[in-house]
């Protein structure tokens, strides 16, 4: 049994408006799933597919106080790119940003309601991603990280070091997942979480209990006819275990 990733949920007070920006931002197409849902996927994307990390905004009252834990890191393929970028996505609504970074080679941004996002200097890593090079999440031990998701998933690890652990697809598609050591110490729920997703006719409670097994720990809202588990990892970030499919 394995899962895999799938989507980021995001939440955001306004998430058709918000869908709109990362919609134009990443070149995908908008749906939506119900009120209050507005789902972002690639022009023609067959569900679900290593080649790309959907994007799930959700509506919520709630304000963003703190630095997000999960982002994206944009891919770009030559300087005068990257600067393209930045400059359309500053046409979209976004801001530069500042987390504490310096000088750096990447551009640190925040989309109209303040989630941070990189536009990242080129990179021949990133050359294949799709527009989203990196999932980043940040941890204090990425180590620990790199051995729960490593086994809670079936991607596959390429690097882990004290400071930075690299997973990406088996099948070599898509987005890397990063675990990035930071000293900043989790405080809120996530705003921006991962989703992931067991294989057509995996039992999700064995994969819940497995996943358990790992480190994770069982997060319980009271809703008991939702067709996902919540969990968290070893680092108390949120995560959503969907149905198989």
């Amino acid at each position: 049994m394995a899962t895999r990733l799938v989507q980021i949920n995001m939440k955001a007070r306004d998430d058709s408006a918000l869908g709109g920006f990362w919609a134009e931002a990443l070149g995908w197409g908008v749906s939506s799933e119900g009120p209050g849902v507005t789902n972002l996927e690639p022009e023609g994307f067959v569900y679900p597919d290593p080649v790309a990390v959907c994007l799930d905004l959700i509506a919520s009252p709630e304000p963003k106080t703190v630095k997000n834990r999960v982002h994206v890191d944009l891919a770009t393929t030559s300087a005068a790119h990257q600067a393209e970028v930045v400059t359309r996505l500053k046409d979209l609504g976004a801001t530069l940003a500042d987390v504490g970074q310096g000088d750096v080679p990447w551009t640190v941004m925040a989309d109209p309601e303040g989630n941070e996002f990189c536009v990242l200097d080129p990179r021949p890593l990133y050359r294949d991603t799709g527009p989203i090079a990196a999932v980043v999440v940040d941890c204090a031990d990425p180590r620990a990280m790199a051995r729960f998701w490593g086994k809670a998933m079936d991607w596959t690890l390429h690097e882990v070091t004290d400071h930075n652990a690299v997973l990406r697809s088996a099948k070599g598609i898509g987005p890397y997942l990063q675990f990035r050591r930071t000293p900043d110490v989790k405080t809120v729920w996530n705003r921006v979480h991962l989703d992931v997703r067991p294989y057509p006719g995996d039992d999700p409670e064995a994969e819940a209990a497995r996943l358990r097994t790992l480190g994770a720990t069982a997060i319980d809202l009271g809703h008991s006819d939702v067709p996902w588990t919540v969990l968290a990892d070893p680092e108390g970030n949120e995560f959503c275990l969907l149905a198989p499919g």
